[in-house]
């Protein structure tokens, strides 16, 4: 199967999973626990399926936050709150913001049964090497109801995206620093937005500038380089490839079913407006 076909998958079916990093049910979930700063309860959230874990493991699978983005929070949140409870409040609020955006009837309606399926199978068919997130997250029992498998489905198949795409960045020899300028040299997002989100400070920010222009890959105004811009598009090339598992199993009809099935939920969750980027 075309690789375009993982990167196709990923775009569709994101925002069903993603909007939970920014909906006021999960952070008024976690502020019952105890966890009121928004980054703690998503650092905690994220992480807590690979358990209680230290900071150093967070910054090493989350990749390009500041370090001290992640210590000031973990392993605090531990001695707030534990990764079942942070799970089950997680799940809750997925529920309730999806119920909200998209109807109660979402439960039980046929199309969410048929992509629920369809995903499950996909996500099932991943393999955990070298994929720690997706690991942490596969080993969580599914959920019963049908909104809410398709939403864990989804999870699986974005962490198991996304470690993959850590892979491919650390196999070019970059750092989490340097792999947000390369994001902000793409012109998907504005640099100071990836750098003020993850809290690197100027002179680590222009360090690693200093340091991709040593490598050719950024000219002096912050663009990329035709060396940059064919290191980047290798790096998303591969992280495509590396995605194709779980789409290979299904096959390109299904694929092409889940998309047209999800596509209109995730439609409506950003046209909630409550979607941003994580």
């Amino acid at each position: 199967m075309d690789a375009v076909v993982a990167r196709k998958m990923w775009r569709t079916l994101e925002v069903y999973h993603g909007a939970i990093y920014f909906v006021p049910e999960a952070r008024d979930a976690y502020a019952e626990l105890g966890v009121t700063d928004r980054m703690m309860g998503y650092f905690g959230s994220r992480s807590a399926p690979m358990g209680a874990v230290p900071a150093e493991v967070v910054i090493a699978t989350f990749f390009n936050f500041h370090p001290k983005l992640v210590t000031d929070r973990v392993p605090a949140v531990w001695e707030i709150t534990s990764p079942a409870d942070l799970l089950d409040a997680r799940l809750h609020a997925a529920d309730a913001y999806l119920r909200r955006i998209l109807g109660d009837d979402i439960e039980s309606s046929g199309e969410i049964e048929e992509a629920a399926d369809l995903a499950k199978r996909a996500a099932e068919a991943c393999r955990p090497e070298g994929r720690p997130l997706y690991a942490g997250h596969a080993s969580l029992p599914w959920p019963l109801q049908s909104h809410l498998v398709l939403w864990h489905a989804i999870t699986l198949l974005r962490e198991f995206r996304g470690d993959g795409h850590i892979a491919a960045m650390t196999a070019e020899g970059l750092d989490g620093c340097e792999a947000l300028v390369t994001h902000g040299a793409s012109g998907d997002v504005a640099p100071n937005v990836l750098q003020s989100s993850r809290q690197w400070p100027d002179d680590e920010w222009d360090a690693a500038l200093a340091r991709l222009r040593t490598k050719g890959w950024i000219d002096e105004g912050g663009s990329f380089t035709d060396l940059g811009r064919s290191r980047r598009q290798w790096i998303e090339d591969r992280t495509d490839d590396l995605a194709l598992a779980p789409w290979n199993a299904i096959g390109e009809d299904e694929c092409t079913r889940l998309r047209e099935l999800v596509r209109p939920w995730s439609k409506a969750i950003v046209a909630s407006g409550e979607f941003g980027l994580r």
